[in-house]
């Protein structure tokens, strides 16, 4: 088992690279890189030398080039002390073109054009665009532009991507700190006012103020210490990741009694188990009064949960109720093959195949709604749980049929094998060779794709989610295609191929577990 686990752990990571790897060939060398500006309200509303800058600008952070500005490479140099702050104000201003700059600043242009022509990055200098030629003032969005930029092979980005999925926060992320940077051990939690027993670890000179912490919210023991990043979003959510976003609260904020380090206490919504460092961020005398350091940032308390957390509820409940009734109402129709339990079975079978699901979610919606009374919108600032009950039974009731399906197919297989025509002839009874013999040989192709049934919970369902617009994880795909938010659909991406290889893996184990018979180990002869 060892070994296949180590075998099936290789190939899925050769196969999550490589479907990331062509995903990206595909988003970045077949897509037009100018789509990006289809949404985008301030490419409208800018023009000439600050447009085109803007351009390179956009495809750095879509991840199409590499760009540098004159202005971040010399403050490059002031980080590596080659310049002072002060030289940098000096040679930072270069001329509406290259015969009228000094010639201190013509000496660093052209260190700037050596060092990245050496690079292989194409180096762009944009005139000054006048109103005229003897005339000092400039058009609108015409001062004068120096950058150089690279296109990005799809390897460089692979590279860069997967280096960067996994941030572990560490004592030197900050570059100034109030008192010792480390890391402290706490039974009694500040957040809660020092008196309530709750263990933390806290760091100081860290990212997160909390490294771990306990509260009341699902899973009820969070880390802030590995971060997984899965890719950055512009377009949908600016410039938050994708993991974050799918894993933050959403509704309508919710108050509470907040102790501040500073020992200031009032009613109010910040989440200090999500306080950030921020340089030099604590200047004012209301961030003073409530902070003692940079750690400033402050998540909020909301009423709903987060997109992944409503998918995998609804999807969990959903798949639960699939299993619970899909086997027993299988097994019937196994065993009354031909007859009227069957017969309805297939119907039903036969009905959710052919009919569209977005048909029969409105149908279902509808009757939901008419004859129940059940809301047929989310709502996420709302403690009624009736508000799952249509997107659950939707999502529920075409699993339900494929289950019945295959179950009652692999039953009627193996009502025809010789060990059933055997068990038969000892004189066991058809109840004892339906459950111990065929149920169980028919089960396994079953048990194999109930890790796929449940991981596929966190991905969401695109159309239940969007009829009652549950506010979950299945139209972020969409929603990423439709902005061309590249960040994100490689992030998708990357997550959605995890969830495959894992419940494959989880899937054959759990099929070895059900089935003694079945064994990963070879012997040679």
């Amino acid at each position: 088992m060892f070994k296949y686990l180590i075998k099936r752990l290789l190939h899925a990571a050769v196969s999550v690279i490589l479907v990331v790897g062509i995903v990206m060939l595909l988003i970045y060398s077949l897509m037009d890189k100018n789509s990006i500006f289809q949404n985008d309200q301030r490419w409208t509303k800018i023009s000439n030398n600050v447009k085109e800058e803007y351009k390179y600008q956009q495809w750095e952070r879509y991840g199409y080039v590499d760009y540098v500005s004159y202005s971040d490479y010399l403050d490059i140099l002031v980080k590596k002390k080659e310049i002072t702050p002060e030289k940098k104000a000096e040679v930072v201003l270069f001329g509406y073109e290259d015969k009228y700059d000094t010639e201190e600043v013509h000496t660093y242009v052209q260190k700037f054009r050596t060092t990245y022509l050496s690079k292989g990055y194409n180096i762009v200098r944009l005139k000054a665009m006048r109103l005229s030629e003897d005339s000092d003032i400039l058009k609108t969005n015409g001062e004068q532009k120096l950058f150089a930029y690279k296109n990005i092979n799809v390897f460089q980005r692979m590279w860069k991507y997967f280096t960067g999925i996994i941030s572990i926060d560490n004592i030197h992320y900050a570059d100034d700190v109030v008192g010792k940077r480390g890391i402290s051990f706490t039974f009694f939690d500040p957040v809660y006012g020092g008196k309530t027993f709750s263990p933390a670890i806290m760091g100081n000179g860290t990212k997160h103020k909390y490294l771990l912490y306990f509260d009341n919210r699902f899973p009820f023991i969070h880390q802030n210490l590995i971060e997984f990043k899965l890719g950055t979003s512009y377009s949908i959510s600016e410039g938050v990741d994708i993991s974050d976003y799918m894993t933050q609260e959403q509704g309508r904020l919710v108050t509470k009694t907040v102790y501040y380090p500073t020992g200031y206490v009032e009613e109010s919504s910040d989440n200090l188990h999500e306080l950030v460092y921020i340089y030099n961020s604590n200047n004012d005398d209301f961030t003073r009064t409530r902070f003692s350091d940079n750690y400033t940032n402050t998540g909020t308390y909301k009423m709903g949960k987060s997109m992944i957390a409503y998918s995998f509820i609804i999807g969990l409940i959903a798949t639960i109720i699939s299993y619970l009734l899909a086997i027993p109402l299988g097994i019937l129709m196994a065993r009354k093959k031909d007859k009227l339990a069957d017969k309805i079975g297939t119907i039903y079978i036969v009905f959710i195949m052919a009919v569209p699901s977005l048909a029969y979610i409105f149908m279902f919606r509808q009757i939901g709604s008419s004859l129940f009374g059940l809301p047929t919108l989310f709502d996420t600032n709302t403690s009624n749980l009736l508000v799952y009950f249509l997107p659950i039974i939707s999502l529920a009731l075409p699993s339900i049929a494929g289950l019945m399906k295959w179950l009652r197919r692999y039953m009627i297989d193996q009502m025809n094998s010789d060990y059933v025509k055997f068990a038969r002839a000892g004189g066991l009874s058809e109840t004892e060779i339906f459950t111990k013999h065929i149920f169980k040989n028919a089960a396994i192709p079953i048990v194999q794709g109930i890790p796929a049934s449940i991981l596929a919970c966190l991905t969401g369902a695109i159309i239940t989610e969007r009829v009652y617009t549950v506010p979950g994880s299945g139209k972020l795909l969409t929603d990423a295609i439709s902005a061309t938010d590249n960040g994100v659909i490689v992030g998708l991406t990357f997550f959605y191929a995890i969830l495959s290889v894992v419940s494959l893996i989880l899937g054959d184990i759990l099929m070895a577990m059900f089935d003694p018979r079945i064994s990963f180990s070879t012997k040679g002869r």
